[in-house]
């Protein structure tokens, strides 16, 4: 795919998600078929800059190009000086985060609260556009703020007037969250006038669902969220099913074994030793769940303190299952239940 003078594998992006998708897991998604890969967002307050989070955010040393760098914030001067900051330090697509539906951030007029304010939105947009004018500036927005107030037609023309280069749409409004089905219609209506890429999100976690966004809304791509965290091998299944429309084998489980102790190693190294360990546990959490026998592991595992244990956990965990699978052995509800981002069938594991 050609995409803003960059040359992608697919049109198969990873969906920026606070707190996942760090330095680590793009590259390992990129690794295993994503086309592109947006940065958990990076703050526009510059007084956080010299943060141990920020500047840990802003290195993208190794990374696999293009590198794409989400910043969030209300006011268009910080929101530009985020942008340089961020170009400054390796970012090659700056997107602008005005989808974000958590509370923290909307309480503060940022993220999907600015779909309130679309004279605020313009003048953020121009603001980081006239910024950074070598480098393309894309935009995330959901369908708007509530149901009765779906704006994105015209955001998408504010955004085309401000020189916005794409549009990733998550097709819900922000008052949705992350419950009821994806509004497809609206992000295909959208599609249907845009004179720039448009990219849909929302509760993609199949290939075939994938194949189904991407027909009924026309969309240049998708962007692939929660469905991935402990699943990065997701985008290779649905680039494979994308071109030949056949699925591949699930992965072997020693495969997962090599790569979960690799995603652990890359962690270590990226947050130090202690912070290492504790967001390794999540992801841990994520590559295990829906697996025979894994409520038990996480359980245990969530109470190892360093890294040689979590280490041993992983490997013998994975390592009993070898004995009886050469697949992972998902519970089939849990499966379905994994890809459509629900997580009530947590107890089926045990």
């Amino acid at each position: 795919m050609e995409f803003l003078g960059f040359s992608l594998r697919n049109n198969l992006f990873v969906a920026p998600m606070a707190g996942v998708t760090d330095r680590p897991f793009r590259q390992l998604c990129k690794k295993m078929g994503a086309g592109l890969a947006v940065s958990e967002m990076v703050t526009s307050n510059s007084l956080l800059y010299g943060s141990a989070k920020t500047q840990r955010r802003a290195r993208h040393d190794g990374e696999v190009a293009p590198v794409s760098v989400q910043i969030a914030g209300a006011s268009p001067a910080m929101m530009a000086d985020a942008a340089r900051y961020n170009v400054d330090r390796g970012a090659q697509i700056i997107d602008i985060n005005m989808g974000c539906p958590a509370k923290k951030i909307c309480n503060v007029m940022a993220g999907s609260a600015l779909l309130r304010d679309e004279s605020l939105v313009a003048r953020i947009l121009e603001a980081v556009v006239t910024a950074v004018p070598d480098t393309p500036v894309t935009l995330k927005i959901r369908t708007g703020w509530d149901k009765t107030n779906r704006n994105a037609l015209r955001i998408l023309q504010i955004a085309e007037q401000s020189g916005i280069r794409a549009l990733a749409m998550h097709g819900r409004t922000r008052a949705c969250g992350y419950s009821g089905a994806a509004e497809y219609e609206t992000i295909r209506q959208v599609k249907a006038v845009a004179r720039i890429p448009v990219i849909a999100n929302g509760d993609i976690g199949s290939p075939e669902k994938a194949r189904f966004v991407l027909d009924l809304t026309g969309a240049d791509a998708v962007m692939i969220g929660r469905a991935a965290q402990g699943r990065p091998w997701l985008f290779r299944e649905i680039e494979h099913f994308l071109e030949s429309g056949t699925h591949l084998m699930p992965p072997r489980v020693g495969e997962i074994r090599e790569i979960l102790l690799g995603h652990l190693e890359d962690l270590y190294v990226f947050y130090g030793i202690e912070t290492g360990v504790r967001v390794a546990r999540k992801h841990i959490s994520w590559y295990t769940k829906g697996l025979l026998g894994s409520a038990a592991f996480r359980h245990m595992m969530n109470k190892l303190p360093t890294v040689d244990l979590q280490r041993q956990a992983v490997d013998d965990f994975f390592s009993a299952l070898a004995e009886d699978h050469e697949h992972l052995p998902y519970l089939a509800a849990a499966a379905e239940a994994a890809a459509s981002g629900d997580d009530s069938f947590e107890e089926l594991a045990a």
